[in-house]
Formats: structure tokens, sequence, C-alpha cells
């Protein structure tokens, strides 16, 4: 089954439903065409994916596709092997799967040639994420491009970066590991699965997502100085050294703020639980991946 949004990429996704199953049927598959028709519809495909007897789901989309999409597989309980044809905006989990920077007919070509592989996932508030979560700046740059229909591309997410930094105060926030426990002001906490968020950040450079770790970037309150110094260092995944900011593994951390609900994202999806507590765990191995060599 391939699950197509339409809506990825700013749009640009609608165009490419008919290509993709055409691409597929060249290397030999059996497609049906799915379409999402809003927020939501790919978790309900996806399971029915999996009791259907499907023995491969496709995602045709951004990373939010492929939450759903994941989300989906995972409480259908399925083994159904799960592919990534990135048509979004930042495809942070196509790296993973080995189809990023291809063209329809290229990665269709990749995916029907992959071996599955065993991912890990995150879960946190009874959701799965499977490329990266976070507090903190993270979500305020998600509401900031959410409003930002306008710019496509890299700009899509650079400008938000920089404009949610005016408006942002960073919260005070407690982080509680078996590795790491810290109280105060904190920039961002993003805890990933892979090696970078937000389509260019390589938040956890060595991040490997079939480990049994989840990798844990904090970054500390900082002026607009050492902002404009991080945000390319960042880019590069030179920022591990920096004092403001720690890097660690765990397989379970809980993030508190005592001042006021926490806002989160979850493979770029805005969550706002009203919560003020929650813990985040890895399941080993719980997601069957088509990884392209």
């Amino acid at each position: 089954m391939l699950i197509l949004n339409p809506a990825a990429g700013r749009g640009a996704a609608a165009r490419t439903g008919d290509p993709v199953a055409r691409a597929f049927r060249r290397q030999g598959w059996t497609v049906e065409l799915a379409r999402t028709s809003g927020p939501g519809h790919a978790v309900e495909l996806a399971g029915r994916a999996g009791r259907d007897g499907f023995t491969r789901v496709v995602a045709v989309g951004g990373d939010g596709t492929v939450h759903e999409v994941a989300n989906g597989i995972l409480a259908a309980r399925s083994d159904v092997a799960l592919g990534v044809i990135p048509v979004g905006s930042g495809n942070d989990f196509a790296k993973l799967a080995g189809t990023y920077r291809h063209g329809v007919e290229r990665a269709a070509a990749r995916v029907a040639a992959a071996r599955p592989r065993r991912f890990d996932v995150g879960r946190v508030l009874g959701e799965y994420f499977v490329n990266s979560m976070g507090f903190g700046f993270g979500p305020q740059v998600v509401r900031m491009r959410n409003a930002m229909t306008h710019l496509t591309g890299f700009l899509s997410y650079l400008v938000p970066i920089v404009r949610a930094f005016f408006s942002f105060q960073p919260p005070r926030l407690a982080v509680v590991a078996a590795e790491l426990r810290e109280e105060g002001p904190m920039m961002l906490i993003e805890v990933c699965n892979g090696t970078t968020a937000g389509g260019s950040y390589r938040f956890a450079p060595n991040a490997d997502p079939a480990d049994g770790w989840l990798d844990v970037c904090l970054v500390r309150r900082v002026g607009l100085p050492r902002f404009l110094v991080a945000l390319p260092r960042v880019m590069r995944g030179t920022h591990t050294t920096m004092p403001e900011v720690a890097l660690f593994q765990t397989r379970r951390v809980t993030v508190r703020c005592e001042d006021a609900p926490l806002v989160l994202h979850l493979d770029g999806e805005l969550r706002e639980p009203g919560v003020r507590e929650c813990d985040v765990t890895v399941e080993p191995g719980a997601l069957n991946v088509l990884v392209a060599e």
C-alpha cells in the first residue's frame, strides 16, 4: 500500500501519486494507492494495511506522513515493513531509510531493492516517534513554521528559527535520567532516534536508530551572539563541544516543567497535551523499516 499525503511539501506531493504508483509497478509490485484526507487519516490507513495482509506500506510524503504511518503500523501491532518516498520539506527519516534526495523513480527502485531492518522507536504520552521529539525551542519553531505557509524549501526552516528566537523565553525545565540530572532555563531538549531534525540540523550526529538508545541533546539558555554561533555548528554537528550543550544516551528520560504545561513536537508535529511532566522511552527494534543500501 502506498499512503500519499497530498499536503506534504506544501502541496507539491499532490502531483506525485500516479507517478509513484507507476514507478512501483515497473518494479514488479502490485500496489494500492491511498490518499489521505486530513490529519490522522494515514494512521487509520496504515493500521488497515497491517490488518488486511499487506507486506509493505510506503509513506509518500514528509516526516509528518511517516510519523502517522508508523503510528498506524505500531498501534496495529503489525510487522509490515515501512518504506519512504520523500516528497516533504525536511525528509529526515528518509535519510535513515536511504531514499533522501532521490527522485520518485529512483527512490521507488531503491525501496523495491531495500532490505528490512529493525529500527527503535520512541514513545511519549501514548504516541510513538520515529526520528525525534523535542521540548522548548523546537516546538516554538514548528508553531512559527505552521503559520508561515508561503515559505518553501530550506527557507521554510531557517526563517521560522530566526523569528522564533526573538519571541521565545526559555522555560525552566527539569531533566531526569539515569545518565544526567539537571534543572534550569533551557533553550531546547531534542530526543533523537535519528541524526537530524528540522531538515538540516544534526542534533545527534552519532545517533543510530537501531542501537536500542535515544540520543538526547540539551541546550542551555543562550543569548543572541551564542545562538548565532550555535546555529551553523548544529547544522554541521560540531556543537557537541560547546559548554552550553549536553549530549547523552538514555533509554528513559523524564522532563518536567513547574511553571507551565509542556509543549512538544513529535517528528515535527506539534502537541500540547496539557501536562507538566512526561516520560520519554525507547522501544528497541519495534519497527520494521525498508532500508536502501
